[in-house]
C-alpha cells in the first residue's frame, strides 16, 4: 500500500488544532478491520514513540444479550460504531501522520475541504468529538441493562409462550430492539388481532 502523502496540503488547514489539546476523534476504518487497526495503532504508536501524544485507543462496544431461536440466551458485546475507532489524542503533524498511514485506515471524521480546482475529493480536516458526544457514546458502553437482540423479523411466525396469549400463534409485525418488545398479529376469536409481547413471551417457529 502506497502511503506516499502531500503533507503541505493536508496539514495546512490544521492551524486551528496546534495547540497541544487532548481531544477525542472518530477514525473511519475498512469494514471489520477495527479490531485489527487497534492493535497496529497501539503497536505503532510504541515504536515511533508517540504514545506521549496518541493516549488512548478504544472501539466502544455495548453489552448484548441475544435471543435464540429456542429462548436460549447468549451474552455478548456489540460494536456501538461499527466502522470507527476512537482515538485520544494530541492533534499535530506526527500523531496524524501515525494514524492516517496505519493500514485499513480511511480517514478522520471531520470537514471536508474542497480542492482550489473545485475538483475531486478535498482533504478532510480533523474534527474532534464535543465532550457532549463523548459522554453520549461511553455512556452506552456502561450501561447495565443490555441491549436485547433476537433472531426475530417482521413476517415470521411465533408462539406465544406465556402471558394471557400463551400457545396463541402469529405473525411478527414489528420489531423493537430499544424497547425489548415486539408487535404480532395473533388470530383471536377467529380475527388478526394485534398484540405486544415481550422477547422473552415467543418464541420463533420453524
Amino acid at each position: 500500500m502506497d502511503h506516499t502523502y502531500n503533507l503541505s496540503s493536508d496539514l495546512e488547514e490544521f492551524s486551528d488544532v496546534q495547540k497541544p489539546v487532548v481531544r477525542w476523534y472518530a477514525v473511519q476504518v475498512a469494514s471489520g478491520c477495527e479490531k485489527r487497526v487497534k492493535s497496529n495503532l497501539e503497536q505503532r504508536v510504541q515504536t515511533l514513540d508517540t504514545a506521549g501524544n496518541i493516549l488512548q485507543i478504544q472501539i466502544p462496544k455495548a453489552p448484548t444479550i441475544k435471543v435464540r431461536k429456542d429462548g436460549s440466551r447468549q451474552q455478548g458485546e456489540e460494536k456501538v460504531f461499527p466502522g470507527y475507532i476512537l482515538v485520544k489524542m494530541i492533534m499535530d503533524d506526527d500523531t496524524w501522520l501515525v494514524i492516517k498511514s496505519t493500514p485499513n485506515v480511511i480517514n478522520f471524521v471531520g470537514s471536508e475541504q474542497r480542492r482550489a480546482s473545485g475538483r475531486g475529493r478535498g482533504h478532510v480536516k480533523p474534527l474532534p468529538l464535543s465532550p457532549s458526544e463523548v459522554e453520549r457514546i461511553f455512556r452506552q458502553t456502561e450501561r447495565s441493562e443490555p441491549i436485547i437482540k433476537i433472531d426475530m423479523e417482521v413476517g415470521d411466525k411465533i408462539v406465544v409462550l406465556s402471558g394471557p396469549f400463551k400457545d396463541f400463534e402469529g405473525e411478527v409485525v414489528e420489531v423493537s430492539s430499544e424497547r425489548n418488545k415486539l408487535r404480532a398479529l395473533l388470530s383471536i376469536f377467529g380475527r388478526d388481532t394485534p398484540v405486544e409481547l415481550e422477547f422473552n413471551q415467543v418464541e420463533k417457529q420453524n
